[in-house]
């Protein structure tokens, strides 16, 4: 969710429109926490609560509608880089074996520590960064392309980590540009022919711009 906090606390309790283009996602993550507590209020079931940042690496779909995902395999096609918005929003991210030691260590650590922990990695970037680093990195002609930012998509993403590191003596490990270069070395050996694209939808049409189009 849209944080005023700069880097999100894990005490920080959200800002979400419960009727927003995002509201299914950022609520469900909400309520998924809130069931987690209940059990364990109720029932004693043993829970470890973890808040996950962006994170990415081998083995993505390629359409999973994920930002960095989505920028390769446009890259790789030659395709325009689309941007939402105009790429000052940032986000941090996290490669996959980064985020798989955090959770093992979560899962081991002591039964009194059940969270929740942020998981990610603090290193910010702005999307067009990203977006220029990926031309850069996979030698592609592709040019960026700007449409409108969709409602309620957060300007910035970046998590606080002191308490995993002070409780699971754990922080990322592996950089962007490491991590990206084997992301990369992964897309290109898939068959995107092969692979089926998910259902086309409308949220990315969902902006002021566009609600301003209607009400003319």
């Amino acid at each position: 969710t849209q944080s005023t906090w700069d880097p999100q606390p894990e005490h920080y309790r959200g800002n979400v429109s419960c009727t927003g283009v995002r509201s299914c996602y950022d609520e469900g993550k909400r309520s998924a926490e809130t069931l987690f507590f209940d059990y364990h209020r109720q029932h004693g079931v043993e829970i470890k609560v973890m808040r996950i940042f962006n994170t990415y690496g081998p083995n993505m779909h390629p359409y999973d509608g994920r930002v960095v995902s989505n920028f390769i395999v446009q890259a790789l096609q030659g395709q325009d880089i689309t941007i939402y918005g105009d790429g000052s929003q940032t986000r941090s991210f996290c490669f996959a074996d980064d985020l798989i030691e955090g959770m093992i260590r979560l899962m081991n650590s002591d039964p009194s520590f059940i969270g929740p922990v942020n998981i990610g990695n603090p290193g910010e970037f702005t999307i067009k960064e990203l977006a220029e680093l990926v031309i850069e990195m996979t030698g592609s002609s592709s040019k960026i392309v700007y449409l409108p930012l969709p409602n309620d998509d957060p300007l910035q993403r970046k998590p606080n980590i002191e308490l995993a590191k002070e409780k699971l003596d754990w922080e990322p490990k592996i950089q962007l540009r490491e991590g990206l270069a084997a992301a990369i070395e992964y897309f290109k050996k898939v068959d995107l022919a092969s692979v089926r694209r998910p259902t086309s939808h409308t949220a990315h049409k969902n902006s002021a711009d566009e609600q301003a189009k209607q009400t003319q």
